[in-house]
């Protein structure tokens, strides 16, 4: 449960002034259905993230095991960083549009999120954990956790939440991971627990 919560509380913050966040305001506002951008970002975050979680297990299993909390640690860190700077809605000029909401969605979050703070996220989770499938099921939740409000409640929405404070709670927690995991080294503890 562990893989699951952290997981999920990680892109849930992580995501929040995102620009996949930003990618939802921007659907809503070209698609009066809401139901089908909800159903394809949930079909591109799963295989987005089972793709990277998949990866971030086959890298836990091929990197020295001595390593594997220091590449973590300093990975979740430099998450925690990135995770300062702010993303730009770059959606506006895509021609995939004329597919439809559901089509369109999927496609445009799946690109979005490649090289994306919550995919790297999700790899360095995947390393963290042994549990990849929890670590799937919580970036997914966590990914839906923060889109499916900006979708119902939208601009009202995004003119209220503080994203500044969002990113800094973001990189606290990321911070905080890297620690625990560089804690845990430090003791003997094993990485997957």
């Amino acid at each position: 449960m562990d893989a699951f919560l952290a997981s999920t509380l990680a892109v849930t913050i992580a995501e929040i002034g995102d620009k996949t966040q930003l990618l939802s305001l921007f659907l809503v506002c070209r698609y009066a259905k809401r139901t089908p951008i909800i159903l394809g970002i949930l079909v591109a975050t799963l295989l987005n993230h089972a793709l990277s979680a998949l990866l971030g297990a086959w890298l836990a299993k091929v990197i020295p095991a001595s390593w594997l909390p220091w590449i973590v640690a300093v990975s979740f860190i430099a998450i925690a960083l990135w995770l300062l700077i702010p993303d730009k809605d770059e959606s506006e000029s895509s021609g995939l549009l004329r597919f439809g909401a559901f089509t369109a969605t999927t496609l445009m979050f799946f690109i979005a999120e490649i090289g994306d703070k919550t995919q790297i996220a999700t790899v360095v989770l995947a390393a963290r954990y042994d549990e990849t499938f929890w670590v799937i099921m919580g970036t997914t939740v966590g990914m839906l956790l923060a889109n499916i409000p900006v979708i119902w409640a939208g601009q009202w929405i995004m003119e209220r939440l503080p994203l500044a404070t969002a990113r800094i709670l973001a990189c606290v927690l990321f911070v905080i991971l890297g620690i625990l995991t560089i804690f845990g080294a430090v003791n003997g503890l094993s990485l997957g627990s």
